[in-house]
């Protein structure tokens, strides 16, 4: 920008004038770093409406139709049935299962997995020395583990003759048919979820404790308030954003769980581990595109409205 200077005769003023041309060209060239920066984010972009974008619409738009495997030639020969598959949906009792035994899932998982990874989170917060990064590495192993190989130890484990049945006739308790019993069949996943997932929260909780100011903790100990009185006025509300950031986390995993099912139950004994994803699996597999698509928007509402009740229950409160 060219500036002229000129003195007011008689006064000591000055005035600055800017070159007319100076907004125009900072203009474009404002819209020429826009333009680079979308040739620069194209790729993502691409790639993304490619995969992700198209499938979704594609998918939710199937959930209206009655499209089968029988039309994947002709595709657009199908038929708009409208709201029919949700309809049909909710007419079959495997799917009301499904949604009664994923619920039941999040409802006893979540609160037990935040309860124990917050435990460990006070306790590892708390403690000194090197023997706490082991416990930490300990903990969150189970994590970057494949579920898979993970599902398949645990699978062995719960045998009829498994090394938990072998401890418990150690003491003289007779063990059950842990995965194929119904009654123990969930519990049974449930325990091995929490044990795997533990960590992750686990490892978010901490960071949040570490971030709440020592000031804080010692102006309440000043004040007289003891251990649980801290924890509850002062530890906990502060913590309020990482408690949702792993009620958030840990809710949509438990919603969406799929492998443990598939791989030590098949959804048995008696559909009692049938979760919603694993019944959206089935119809896939019997070739129901339409019927498996709204299954899983159901599911996708499912996460959305626990997702809005959490951060209604847990976001921070000025």
């Amino acid at each position: 920008m060219t500036v002229t200077t000129s003195v007011l005769a008689g006064t000591g003023t000055r005035t600055r004038s800017g070159s007319p041309g100076g907004a125009p060209r900072r203009s474009r060239r404002r819209q020429r770093q826009g333009v680079v920066a979308w040739l620069f984010c194209l790729p993502f972009v691409a790639v993304f409406a490619v995969f992700m974008i198209v499938p979704l619409v594609g998918s939710f738009a199937m959930s209206f139709t009655d499209f089968t495997a029988r039309d994947i030639q002709t595709p657009f020969a199908v038929n708009f049935a409208g709201l029919d598959q949700y309809v049909a949906l909710f007419g079959d009792q495997r799917f009301l299962t499904s949604l009664g035994v994923t619920g039941l899932f999040v409802i006893v998982g979540i609160p037990v997995t935040m309860a124990v990874a917050l435990a460990l989170a006070l306790a590892l917060n708390m403690s000194k020395g090197r023997f706490v990064s082991f416990l930490r590495v300990g903990f969150y192993a189970p994590v970057v583990t494949s579920i898979v190989a993970v599902a398949v130890v645990w699978r062995y484990i719960l045998q009829p003759d498994g090394l938990l049945n072998g401890a418990l006739a150690l003491i003289g308790i007779q063990g059950p048919n842990w995965l194929n019993d119904t009654q123990w069949a969930l519990p049974s996943l449930i325990l091995m979820a929490v044990w795997r997932n533990v960590g992750t929260l686990m490892v978010i909780f901490l960071a949040g404790l570490q971030a709440i100011p020592e000031e804080v903790k010692e102006a309440a100990i000043m004040d007289g308030a003891g251990a649980l009185r801290r924890m509850r006025s002062v530890t906990l509300p502060l913590l309020r954003p990482t408690l949702l950031l792993g009620a958030i986390l840990i809710s949509v995993g438990y919603l969406q769980f799929f492998e443990e099912a598939f791989v030590m139950t098949k959804g048995g004994p008696l559909d009692s581990t049938l979760s919603v994803a694993y019944y959206t699996y089935q119809q896939f597999g019997f070739g129901e595109y339409g019927l498996a698509s709204a299954a899983s928007y159901v599911l996708f509402l499912a996460i959305a409205l626990i997702s809005l009740a959490q951060f209604r229950l847990l976001r921070s409160q000025d």
